[in-house]
């Protein structure tokens, strides 16, 4: 996805109002037909009650309902629309449901511990990976003894073909709870675990993907982080002079090649030569540590694919199981623009995962695919300030006067200061010298980073809030932005769908998927 940046800033004018506005036909009838109509399409609504042949799990990690406002109302201001009106590909899905999030330990939770439980049905610990709460973090003897089987595995055992599909490193907490069990998530490669660990044997994520035991092992594995599978001995086959990680001498890489139907894919040309009806196996790293994010991607040409077009290749690839298949997807860098304080980042990442749901639901029936979108848990990302209908999502604040149409000047706060729509409760948008960190695991420096504590505020009257680099404005100075602990949005459709009402805790959508494809045990 494109993002129009130049209409964004075109947007962002000296009153800080949207050119486009609300439609004219915003009539009392207006309101009154699309409100019959939705009561219409309610009562039409009938559940899906077959089995699940498939079923795709979508995370928008760190995707909050905050997160989802606002990148409805920017995807509909790219359209020269107000905004507000506008839904997402994912908002269309019939049956919603809010999702307690909590790790047993922890009342913010992290991803590690909250996908563990969306893919085990069991809460569990922050930082562990599909293992129960017992475990002792970073303990492999008990790491084994605490096991949790994951909806793949069940998928697989049954017969189904699977996958995982992210933007993040493929070794990333999130995808690898759905295929490894591990006491810390930090075990991408085995150079991340002491060396008491590495002389039990126990293996990093990297190799349990790879040495899958279930079935033939996954179908699919599309994302990045190429350094976990290779040696420390090996150059990286896009940027010769950096070599892997391992240092055990394995190239796991090549234990791909050597399944019968395996394909190892590293650049977009190879990605889009991939004939799906002759590749079992199919694995793509794409970048040596997390994929670009989507607007960077774009304007630089990285030589790498969408998560829509790796979604298109990955259904496309696995509807030829013939019992059906499971695939997880996961936007996972809405969640580290997040954690920069980049709100333009986060928004344009949710967009492109919102195009990806819709790329699933255009491939696939309802009748026999259960599609689920959701996010692991929210981040301290706020949306306010009580701006005008229209005003520029990534912009400052418009207020309404009494006659209640746009002021002529910007909003000003107690210090007679300009403020923007959006904000974090904490992160590295606050005001005083910058110290954005910078590297492989925290990705490229996002313009103004803050750690100095000085009086007061910026004045953001000649600053671009809405430029791809700008960090928005944060209460509590932190490094990094943290999550947030509020329940989190829940969408479906398909069969069983309908299973998904009020607030549920995180594990039950384990239950309903293994339901679904008729795999749940009377364990």
């Amino acid at each position: 996805m494109a993002i129009k940046t130049q209409w964004i800033l075109g947007c962002v004018g000296v009153l800080g109002v949207a050119v486009a506005s609300a439609g004219g036909d915003e009539t009392p009838e207006y309101w009154r037909r699309e409100g019959k109509a939705a009561l219409q399409r309610a009562k039409q609504l009938t559940p899906i009650v077959t089995t699940a042949k498939n079923v795709i799990l979508f995370i928008g990690d760190g995707m909050g309902i905050a997160t989802v406002t606002a990148s409805r109302i920017l995807e509909g201001q790219l359209r020269n629309q107000s905004g507000e009106e506008n839904v997402l590909s994912f908002e269309r899905l019939p049956h919603t449901a809010l999702i307690k999030t909590y790790n047993t330990n922890q009342q913010t939770p992290d991803s590690a511990g909250t996908m563990s439980a969306i893919v085990t049905g069991v809460k569990t610990q922050a930082g562990v990976l599909s293992v129960n709460q017992h475990v002792v973090r970073g303990d492999p003897v008990s790491s084994k003894r605490t096991q949790v089987a994951t909806i793949l595995e069940l998928a697989e055992r049954a017969g189904k073909w699977t996958g995982v599909v992210s933007t993040t490193s493929i070794t990333h907490a999130t995808p690898a709870a759905c295929y490894a069990h591990s006491p810390d998530r930090a075990w991408e490669d085995d150079s991340f675990m002491p060396i008491a660990v590495r002389q039990t044997g126990f293996p990093d994520l990297a190799r349990q993907l790879i040495e899958f035991p279930i079935g033939d092992g996954l179908e699919v594995a599309l994302g990045g982080g190429r350094e976990h599978f290779l040696p420390n001995s090996v150059p990286d086959p896009e940027h010769p002079t950096l070599v892997g990680r391992r240092t055990d001498g394995r190239d796991l890489i090549k234990q791909w090649m050597a399944k019968s139907g395996s394909a190892f894919v590293w650049n977009s040309s190879m990605f889009d030569a991939i004939d799906v009806s002759k590749t079992k196996h199919l694995l793509g790293l794409f970048s040596q540590s997390h994929m670009a994010f989507e607007h960077d991607r774009v304007a630089s040409g990285a030589d790498e694919p969408s998560l829509t077009s790796m979604t298109e290749k990955a259904i496309r690839l696995l509807s030829r199981g013939k019992q059906g298949f499971f695939l997880m997807v996961e936007g996972g860098r809405i969640d580290h623009a997040h954690h920069f304080a980049n709100a333009f980042h986060a928004l344009t990442e949710t967009i492109e995962f919102a195009s990806a749901v819709e790329k699933a639901v255009a491939l696939t029936d309802r009748a026999d695919t259960l599609i689920i979108v959701t996010a692991d848990h929210s981040h301290v990302f706020t949306m306010g300030g009580d701006a005008t209908r229209g005003n520029p999502i990534l912009g400052k604040v418009t207020l309404n006067g009494l006659n209640g149409k746009p002021a002529p000047v910007l909003a000003r706060d107690a210090l007679g200061l300009p403020y923007t729509v959006l904000g974090y409760a904490d992160g590295p948008g606050y005001t005083g010298p910058s110290i954005q960190p910078e590297g492989p695991k925290h990705g490229p420096h996002f313009g103004q980073g803050y750690s100095g504590i000085t009086k007061g505020r910026p004045d953001l009257t000649n600053v671009d809030t809405a430029h791809h680099s700008y960090l928005t404005e944060c209460t509590v100075p932190l490094a990094f932005e943290t999550h947030g602990g509020e329940d989190v949005p829940l969408y479906a459709d398909g069969p069983s769908a309908h299973l998904f009402h009020g607030v549920l805790e995180q594990n039950v959508i384990f239950y309903v998927m293994a339901d679904a494809m008729g795999l749940l045990t009377e364990e």
